[in-house]
């Protein structure tokens, strides 16, 4: 057996790693961040049509400039997601100590995460039709501009090989501009296994690149972090100049409705904890609290990514091996918070426009929303791009997104919180599960 290669990967710690955020964590920039949206929110009442203190023209103009923040802010952590959690992944499994850990850890922790998506799903549905949120709105009131949706027939049976192969990049460049992230999840375990079964000598020079590119992407991340509170200003502005404030004040009981649904996906979690790693629930409350009012400030579960890494290693007492892998895989393929906003939105928007939904296409639409967050880029707004895709397949009017897209940037950022949290909790419960001989301090 060709011994592990630990003196490069763990010599890029997530300590390391984290110490670039450690500023936006002690500047409390979660409250930075409450504050822009405050902020903008009442800049966008004096704009906008509520007060009407400027013409429309003059409006757009000065909310187009307020929001340029923000799409810089989103295309950076766009541009360095896939460098990030390629390394990452890469790097995490050239950590573990042997290929049958590695087939333990990959194949337990792929079945946790679809296990808490698909009961993401299940709460969202239970949510959305206790609350019927969508009887509380007039369709016709807020309808707005239609963003494109994606036009493709339901998958097919027939179809279903080919679609199975097609999660493996013929080539990876090309699935990388196109932010295809299952595909570049599957390159990169492919690439790491194979790292596991080459002699250190050989595999050295990959894994320092690797780890080079991680303390890059990681410097353009920290760039990118200065922009939130700005970006958060912007964006929150620009949709309250054209919405309106009463538009948003009516989208008040969805908001409580999501929220809600992740509020129980949250408990669900802790329960988990409690119950799988047999400790008690105040000590990881206390542990996850920085790594998710980072999440919150910034709706990117990439970015946070190594912080989420050095608080499972050095606050919950997880082992580095499997918080290097654990981590930079549920920033990809672990989306509950997203799968459950992605329901509740469906259900919705046929509440509001009257299509009737039977059970099957419930069904269908809590499966949808598992499969397409699971390799979605751990990006801000990626929510959106996945819901226009349900949409379809159930015949809910493509318009329907310009009713929600005004709050969408306030249920990202607690949705990403959800999607941060499991994470913490999959690392911690895979430590518990995978062996007993914990390289950590004492836990949490």
């Amino acid at each position: 057996m060709t011994p592990p290669i630990t003196s490069v990967t763990h010599a890029r710690s997530p300590r390391s790693l984290t110490r670039r955020l450690r500023g936006f964590i002690s500047g409390r920039l979660w409250l930075q961040v409450l504050v822009a949206m405050a902020a903008g929110i009442l800049a966008g009442v004096l704009l906008g049509p509520t007060l009407g203190w400027v013409t429309p023209g003059t409006a757009h103009l000065l909310a187009s400039w307020a929001a340029l923040p923000g799409y810089l802010f989103l295309a950076m952590v766009q541009m360095i997601v896939i460098p990030l959690v390629v390394a990452s992944i890469i790097l995490g499994m050239a950590s573990t100590d042997s290929l049958e850990q590695l087939r333990q850890t990959g194949l337990r922790t792929g079945a946790f995460f679809i296990a808490t998506t698909l009961a993401a799903g299940a709460i969202g549905v239970a949510v959305v039709l206790l609350i019927q949120p969508g009887s509380f709105i007039d369709s016709q009131a807020l309808a707005g501009e239609v963003l494109p949706t994606d036009p493709s027939a339901p998958l097919s049976l027939a179809e279903l090989p080919q679609r199975l192969t097609s999660i493996i990049p013929t080539n990876p460049l090309q699935a990388g501009v196109e932010q295809n992230m299952l595909q570049m999840v599957v390159f990169s375990i492919m690439i790491g296994v194979a790292l596991l079964t080459l002699p250190e000598r050989q595999s050295r020079p990959l894994l320092e690149l690797l780890g080079s590119v991680q303390e890059l992407s990681m410097v353009v991340v920290r760039w990118a972090m200065f922009l939130v509170p700005f970006a958060v200003f912007g964006l929150i502005l620009q949709l309250t100049t054209r919405l309106g404030l009463d538009a948003l004040l009516g989208l008040g009981v969805y908001v409580l409705t999501v929220l809600a649904g992740l509020a129980l996906m949250l408990l669900l979690y802790l329960g988990l904890y409690r119950g799988l790693r047999r400790r008690p629930v105040k000590g990881f409350v206390s542990a996850a609290r920085d790594a998710q009012l980072l999440a919150f400030s910034t709706s990117s579960s990439a970015a946070v990514m190594p912080l989420t890494m050095q608080t499972a290693v050095e606050r919950l007492a997880v082992r580095p091996s499997i918080a290097q892998f654990v981590v930079p895989l549920g920033t990809t393929i672990n989306m509950a918070g997203t799968a459950l906003y992605q329901v509740v939105a469906t259900v919705f928007l046929a509440q509001v426009f009257q299509v009737d939904i039977a059970l099957s296409q419930l069904l269908l639409v809590v499966l949808l929303a598992v499969g397409a967050s699971i390799g979605s880029p751990g990006t801000p707004g990626i929510g959106i791009v996945i819901l226009s895709m349900l949409l379809v397949s159930v015949g809910i009017p493509p318009e329907g997104i310009a009713l929600i897209i005004g709050v969408d940037r306030i249920l990202d950022m607690c949705r990403t919180t959800v999607n941060v949290t499991g994470d913490l909790v999959t690392a911690a419960v895979m430590d518990t599960w995978i062996g007993d001989e914990a390289t950590a301090p004492d836990a949490a």
